[in-house]
């Protein structure tokens, strides 16, 4: 699914989506309905989603959005989503917005991994597999830190500990690329 669910609508304006924009919560707005709100209110911080109130900090339009080049409007949407996206989506350093963007960041990046028609760069690709390989290798290895056979279930600790950095790894490599295709830098 690359864009909005199919009898959805705008919770800013109600009305059908006219480029429609995913914000690092997950959830969809009208591009130019979102900077609106944004132009309602600091423009020197990032808006807050107006259904969950976490802070945007990344918008990420569907790839359909990008093929309606012929509206004269759609190209000066996306230049504001590029701009919003420069100003505001390094601002994602703290570990607990880390932990609220990775199952936006991941099911994107499950997606664009698995389907042929996503052009995600071989590089980024094979840092992701890489990744996931040797934190697989460490899980699966039986030398541990905190071995299991010592401290029984908090020997997985370690374990999931490692998964989790791997995640958050991940999480960020794909976060900067979708930060460098969508934010114009």
């Amino acid at each position: 699914m690359d864009g909005p669910p199919e009898n959805d609508v705008c919770s800013i304006c109600h009305g059908p989506f006219h480029v429609p924009c995913q914000a690092n919560c997950s959830h969809w707005f009208c591009a130019s309905c979102i900077l609106q709100v944004w132009d309602h209110g600091s423009a020197l911080q990032a808006c807050k989603c107006p259904l969950c109130r976490r802070l945007i900090t990344l918008l990420v339009p569907s790839e359909s959005a990008s093929r309606l080049h012929q509206d004269p409007e759609v190209p000066e949407v996306l230049r504001k989503v590029e701009q919003y996206n420069r100003h505001f989506g390094q601002h994602a350093n703290g570990l607990l917005q880390r932990m609220q963007d990775l199952p936006f960041l991941l099911r994107r990046l499950l997606r664009d991994m698995t389907d042929p028609q996503r052009s995600l760069p071989f590089v980024i690709r094979a840092r992701v597999c890489l990744a996931v390989f040797l934190s697989g290798i460490y899980v699966l290895s039986p030398v541990d830190l905190i071995p299991e056979g010592f401290l029984g279930i908090i020997g997985l600790l370690d374990d999931l500990i490692i998964t989790f950095i791997c995640f958050l790894h991940v999480a960020a490599l794909y976060r900067s690329f979708l930060l460098f295709r969508h934010g114009g830098s």
